[in-house]
């Protein structure tokens, strides 16, 4: 295969996940800015949205108040914004026609498709909550339907391969994000762990990584921070967890050693990130410090996708 095809395939998968992540962040966000105040707290949770979504010091060059409109304008269909939910959308296409004969008709017509009604929502614009939940679902229906069509009629050969990778580095990259934003930014200093306050934080987290229902299945508990980091960094029957994406990730990546006859520097550093997850338990990560534990898989996270870049991409 190409390298050009290849890295059209790569981050066309990334940027239909980091649509559905974006999606996901402002319905969570929505969910917790709609209860009382005194639930919510002092905090501002549309600044923890934009800190999640890593884009926090371009939104302040053009907004000076991180409130509902704002945020969910920057997020949603900001131009000037490279990760936009419409900028990642026609990245997206733009990409998947790149490669249309390398893609599957069922992925095509769901890209293209959500390209088109794209268009007509930017038009008219989300001026209700309702007309935003449904832009959101849409949103994340799209993601689901291009990774079903993906994983229901592409041929497990190099372009299903690459696809996987961006799809799973960018998913292990918002999981790992979300994550370290609980734990340094949402809650205040003076609220104590457990408070009202920290359980809806803690709720639409898991809303965040669609993995509420699955805690309750795993843990059948009420919702407590070192079961939840449990969760989304070490338990790989969770697709969403740091676990789980490096298990794919060492996957795929053997694979496509195995189809080139070839190993390299990118199945070795995958290899290495899944091994300290798989050697790693929650009483260690919480002495080390899961902020710290969290930037460093977050940093390994960039290095493998500028590993991969460099070995097949260029």
């Amino acid at each position: 295969m190409l390298s050009r095809t290849a890295e059209n395939l790569y981050w066309l998968a990334r940027y239909v996940e980091r649509a559905e992540y974006l999606a996901r962040t402002i319905d969570a966000t929505l969910r917790v800015t709609a209860l009382p105040a005194a639930y919510i707290g002092k905090t501002n949770e549309w600044e923890s949205a934009l800190l999640t979504a890593g884009v926090s010091a371009s939104f302040y060059e053009a907004y000076s108040e991180a409130n509902e409109q704002n945020v969910v304008e920057y997020l949603s269909f900001n131009q000037s914004n490279p990760s936009s939910i419409k900028n990642c959308i026609e990245a997206a296409r733009l990409n998947a026609r790149s490669v249309r004969t390398a893609l599957t008709s069922e992925m095509w017509d769901t890209i293209n498709g959500s390209w088109i009604e794209l268009q007509e929502v930017w038009s008219k614009g989300t001026k209700t909550r309702e007309e935003l939940a449904r832009f959101l679902r849409f949103v994340q229906e799209t993601s689901l339907r291009f990774d079903g069509s993906a994983y229901r009629t592409m041929l497990r050969n190099d372009a299903y391969w690459f696809s996987r990778l961006g799809l799973h580095l960018e998913r292990a990259d918002n999981t790992a994000r979300i994550l370290d934003v609980k734990y340094h930014v949402l809650l205040p200093e003076e609220e104590h762990v457990g408070g009202p306050l920290d359980y809806y934080q803690w709720t639409s987290i898991l809303r965040s990584v669609s993995a509420l229902t699955a805690y309750h299945w795993v843990y059948r508990e009420t919702l407590k921070p070192w079961l939840i980091a449990d969760l989304l960094i070490l338990n790989d029957t969770l697709p969403r967890s740091l676990a789980s994406c490096y298990g794919n990730l060492v996957r795929n990546l053997d694979q496509i050693g195995v189809a080139y006859g070839r190993q390299g520097p990118s199945q070795r550093h995958a290899r290495g990130v899944r091994n300290r997850l798989e050697h790693s338990n929650m009483d260690d990560i919480f002495q080390r410090g899961v902020h710290e534990f969290i930037q460093e898989f977050i940093s390994d996270n960039s290095r493998l996708g500028e590993i991969i870049t460099k070995q097949y991409l260029i």
